[in-house]
């Protein structure tokens, strides 16, 4: 190998910036510590070594040093959701803003998250946090083996065996029944998959209030939180002879799917001949093509309080089991009679 292509291969390292600098490699680190101590004169010679030298610090080497990585793994489902990418988008400039970095790990629907959480695991993550997916028994004992701290995101564990921040899906199907009650007469719901806490949570909500008030013929199908899937599932109901004039989505995005097809398939004007309302409160529910009623889900709310409880984990060695149940919040727009 010549020496051209030795010198354009070397890296530079902080004992380089150090010798340039005129200061300890210890204070080179400092540097590039987030609220590390170092004095202002130290550390301008400090930065202006690097520039000349092209330096960017090791954060691998670092992470060995330090036992830690500064990385904050987040599982989730769904990406594209317009809920979950708000949600992301929070989560990743707080996170970044505490000093950390993310890693997100994105699962298919038609998989479990016990198939990528141990690679999560392999990567020496400092925290994990686990949105729109279910843990099997098998793999919450293997978090709670790994001395990882993990937090739940809008979903909890059965046993509440692992820390959890979620909305309370049943006040809120239970309100949303309470909107709907008295000026309806045929009510259905159009749930999300089965095994899913969220979607089971907000339709017993629906439903369990609907029979406290002696209605006990609710319709259902079922979609997957998409748009397509909640257009095929009102597409089910609405041919039916029996059809629901009043239907509760467990999501705003499959209630879209669902007034699309009310309005354009079927020919209804929405509220009067139909009311939909969905859950979560995304952006589009409230343009004016909708303008759905909804559930809303207080994200900034539940993301702060999944942050403050991991970091605290992380930083201060707590390992007890904390779940926090968040309350939610009736919007009502013109998709339902008020």
């Amino acid at each position: 190998m010549s020496n051209k292509s030795r010198k354009n291969n070397y890296r530079v390292s902080s004992v380089d910036v150090a010798r340039l600098a005129g200061v300890s490699q210890s204070a080179v680190s400092r540097c590039f510590t987030k609220g590390a101590s170092i004095s202002e004169k130290s550390k301008q010679k400090v930065l202006k070594a690097a520039r000349e030298l092209n330096y960017s610090p090791n954060i691998i080497a670092r992470s060995l040093v330090k036992k830690a990585t500064n990385i904050i793994g987040i599982v989730l489902t769904r990406y594209k959701s317009p809920f979950y990418s708000r949600v992301l988008g929070q989560f990743t400039r707080k996170i970044q803003a505490k000093g950390y970095n993310t890693l997100l790990m994105d699962i298919g629907n038609d998989e479990t998250v016990d198939a990528v959480l141990s690679t999560a695991l392999q990567y020496q993550v400092d925290g994990l946090i686990i949105t729109s997916a279910t843990l099997s028994s098998a793999m919450v004992e293997g978090c709670l083996t790994s001395q990882t701290p993990v937090i739940l995101f809008n979903r909890y564990a059965m046993y509440n065996e692992v820390s959890a921040v979620y909305c309370d899906g049943m006040d809120g199907g239970r309100k949303a029944a309470d909107q709907m009650i008295g000026r309806h007469n045929r009510f259905a719901c159009i749930k999300g998959e089965e095994g899913s806490s969220t979607s089971r949570d907000r339709s017993q909500g629906f439903i369990q209030r609907l029979e406290e008030n002696g209605i006990s013929d609710c319709l259902y199908e079922r979609g997957n939180y998409s748009y397509e899937s909640g257009s095929a599932a009102a597409d089910k109901l609405l041919s039916r002879k029996d059809r629901p004039d009043a239907i509760f989505c467990v999501s705003d995005l499959m209630a879209l799917g669902a007034m699309d097809v009310a309005r354009y398939k079927y020919g209804l004007e929405i509220p009067k001949d139909l009311s939909i309302m969905g859950f979560d409160n995304i952006n589009m529910a409230s343009w004016s093509a909708y303008n759905l009623s909804t559930v809303k889900q207080p994200v900034t709310k539940m993301v702060d309080s999944t942050l403050s409880q991991l970091f605290n984990e992380i930083e201060n060695n707590e390992d007890h089991t904390i779940v926090r149940k968040i309350k939610t919040e009736l919007v009502l727009r013109k998709s339902t009679r008020n």
